[in-house]
């Protein structure tokens, strides 16, 4: 059937409804060619609607190894072209029938460039997926629903889970789970680490129970000025443990230490964004999804170091405390878009809990 979805200032752009499900939510974009299973189930997009550039979506399929969290939490998808049939050897069912299963509204043959342009130009902002002859009563509810602001409990893990090493020297790590993507615990699995995965609403005084050599602050959606309390937990944690944050939990550590952050125009949200080690002076190819930026000048009277820069625009991509043990950055080191240079964070992490010994 025809939908549209509808921005706040009045656009509107026309598709056709795979099933017949209303969505409201923050209109966002990705930039990637590929990824779009990951993109759906990331906990990060949770509540927002989430719009693909790249025209054809859907031609390799869906396949479980490639779910990074239980469900999908977006509240709604955009895209062009939507493949009936996909291709590949992992393929297992259709992006439709897994759309329609995860209860996703769809809206697809939509322009999705005129929509990107719409938001890059005004910034991200609500939006609602409807079917082509809604009414406008119907129009104004679906605006009026505020859009729910503290996620992270909604994507956290309900109870704590340990993946054992078989490294007999492996450091134990607390994940404090805020959104996690599963490629992340895997990635610091794979390498050798012992890890508990614990709920967003765990205690520093519980983390620090558990006596781990290290703790790790997951990614996750969502405004870090939203969950006060996490932020003050964190602040408990500091000085206690080595502790490495990515994205959320990057930004929660800089709350955390007194400094500030703040609303991009329309994000970071795709596979080909460049981040410069100033350390070395390299340039990485990252994976990036996150609305959210440290405020670099907040840090400047504050024991931190910036480390990292986004070339495109100048934000703060990463940082490490000048004395302590910790360092933390914007985007997923995890998420190869191709290259997998970036997984040397996690080599990081492990010489910084290996010297603490």
């Amino acid at each position: 059937m025809k939908g549209k979805l509808i921005l706040e200032d009045g656009s509107v752009f026309h598709g056709e409804l795979l099933n017949n499900i209303k969505a409201t939510g923050e209109v966002v974009f990705n930039t990637g060619m590929v990824g779009y299973q990951e993109s759906l189930t990331d906990p990060s997009y949770c509540r927002q609607i989430l719009t693909l550039t790249y025209p054809m979506v859907g031609n390799y399929g869906i396949a479980d190894i490639f779910m990074q969290s239980r469900k999908s939490f977006v509240n709604g998808f955009v895209i062009g072209e939507l493949c009936e049939h996909g291709s590949n050897w992992h393929y297992e069912t259709s992006l439709a029938d897994f759309l329609t299963k995860q209860g996703v509204p769809c809206l697809y043959n939509v322009d999705t460039r005129a929509v990107t342009r719409k938001i890059r130009n005004a910034g991200t902002m609500k939006g609602i997926i409807v079917s082509e002859d809604a009414a406008q009563t119907e129009i104004d509810e679906l605006f009026a629903v505020p859009i729910k602001k503290d996620v992270v409990m909604e994507v956290t893990t309900p109870e704590a889970y340990t993946l054992e090493s078989e490294k007999e020297d492996a450091p134990f790590v607390v994940a404090m789970d805020f959104g996690v993507k599963q490629n992340i615990i895997k990635s610091m699995h794979d390498l050798g680490f012992k890890i508990t995965v614990v709920p967003a609403h765990t205690t520093a005084e519980e983390v620090l129970a558990m006596n781990p050599d290290g703790v790790f602050l997951s990614n996750g959606p969502g405004d870090p000025a939203d969950v006060p309390e996490i932020v003050e937990e964190v602040k408990k944690l500091i000085g206690k443990k080595p502790i490495f944050g990515i994205c959320l939990g990057h930004q929660l550590l800089a709350l955390a230490m007194g400094a500030k952050t703040y609303k991009l125009k329309f994000g970071h949200r795709g596979t080909n964004q460049p981040v410069k080690d100033l350390r070395t002076g390299n340039v990485y190819i990252s994976s990036q999804n996150h609305g959210y930026a440290v405020d670099e000048e907040s840090l400047k009277d504050l024991p931190l170091t910036v480390t990292h820069i986004n070339v495109n625009d100048g934000t703060v991509e990463g940082m490490r405390h000048n004395t302590l043990p910790i360092f933390s950055v914007q985007y997923h080191p995890e998420a190869a878009p191709g290259p997998d240079d970036n997984m040397y964070l996690f080599d990081e992490f492990w010489a910084m809990l290996k010297k603490g010994e």
